[in-house]
């Protein structure tokens, strides 16, 4: 029997790779884990059978003379951060060291491929939300008319919530809102929204709308926006959720399942601001007809009563006894048939000016 030092083993291992068909391998793989250090990258890929179970995981390292560069024009292409749980097509280099064993060297990568893959889980997510039937959700809630109490989810020292906030405080509305810290983007993101949202939902009568928003940071870091948990949690939320992530790249699902997104934090504030402004004016145009009716209304009334008052003009004893009309009365009732009258009575008569008493002494009927 043979034997076989374990530095022989391994360079005969490495001998045996060496004249390897291709130079170079390009590997279609799922980033297990990966972690930067002195500049160096060091991946791990994994390959998962449909049950779940790996089928494969092998280590993988990007040098610091070409990772920087890498990861800069991968993040330009694609809008996200290499991240563990990212589907990539990296070109490889296989190597064998006797003491650090099997490895791939990484040398290339192709965006195009993570680029669709995203585009695959998004779109996969999107459906599964409208299967749920939760998709169209938000935009069944009212925001209210009046919308001043807002709920802020945002990083505490964010250049957007700065911008937020001032932009409020230049209107000359009360608008009482409060802060919700979260982390905004990476890995850690998804989470701590979550858990904010959970938090701001005991509170929901507080409230009038929930804003989420999020501006100064790379735009490498938005994957969270995309997550299913975040987009269902946002979706049968009972407040109506704003958003101003602060990016120009595709529309996120939060984006699209949110009651209203706007492209800035600043957008976000000028929108409320301008919808209290329309409900001023409207109150202010409410209150202009209501004035007009009203003084519509009086001079309608105060013809009315001229009226009323020239029939009553007409109708007066004054104005008959001005006509040369006189009205006779007889033991304080008004007489209107000599038959009422015998001889002997005594009858007032009534002149526009001054009065006769008389004694009947003949009556002709």
């Amino acid at each position: 029997m043979k034997q076989f030092s374990l530095s022989e083993l391994a360079y005969a291992i490495q001998a045996a790779l060496s004249p390897l068909k291709y130079n170079t391998y390009w590997v279609r793989a799922e980033i297990a884990s990966l972690m930067v250090r002195n500049g160096h990258s060091y991946w791990e890929l994994a390959e998962k059978a449909p049950n779940g179970i790996y089928a494969a995981k092998m280590r993988a390292t990007c040098w610091a003379s070409l990772y920087p560069m890498l990861s800069a024009y991968f993040a330009e292409e694609t809008g996200e951060r290499l991240q563990t749980g990212m589907q990539v097509l990296v070109e490889t280099e296989v190597g064998f060291h006797p003491i650090y064993g099997l490895s791939l060297n990484i040398v290339g990568i192709d965006p195009r491929y993570t680029i669709g893959d995203l585009a695959r889980q998004k779109q996969e997510t999107i459906r599964r939300l409208q299967e749920e039937g939760v998709w169209d959700m938000q935009q069944q809630l009212s925001l209210p008319t009046l919308t001043q109490r807002i709920a802020v989810i945002s990083a505490a020292e964010a250049a957007g919530y700065g911008d937020f906030t001032h932009q409020l405080q230049l209107s000359h509305f009360r608008f009482l809102t409060t802060l919700y810290p979260a982390i905004m983007q990476g890995e850690k993101a998804e989470q701590s929204i979550i858990k904010v949202l959970n938090t701001i939902a005991l509170h929901k009568n507080d409230y009038d709308a929930v804003v989420i928003i999020r501006g100064g940071g790379a735009t490498t870091d938005l994957g969270c926006f995309d997550s299913y948990l975040l987009a269902t949690t946002c979706a049968q939320f009972p407040l109506p959720i704003l958003t101003g992530i602060g990016h120009t790249r595709d529309v996120s699902i939060l984006d699209q399942i949110a009651h209203m997104t706007l492209k800035t934090p600043t957008a976000v504030a000028d929108f409320l601001i301008n919808r209290l402004n329309e409900q001023a004016e409207h109150i202010t145009r409410l209150r202009q007809r209501l004035t007009q009716v009203y003084e519509r209304q009086l001079l309608i009334k105060k013809h009315r009563i001229q009226m009323l008052r020239q029939r009553l003009e007409l109708c007066s004893p004054e104005r008959i006894y001005r006509l040369g009309y006189s009205l006779t009365t007889c033991n304080g009732q008004i007489v209107r048939d000599s038959t009422q009258l015998t001889t002997g009575q005594t009858i007032t008569t009534h002149l526009q000016k001054g009065v006769i008493r008389s004694t009947i002494d003949n009556i002709a009927i």
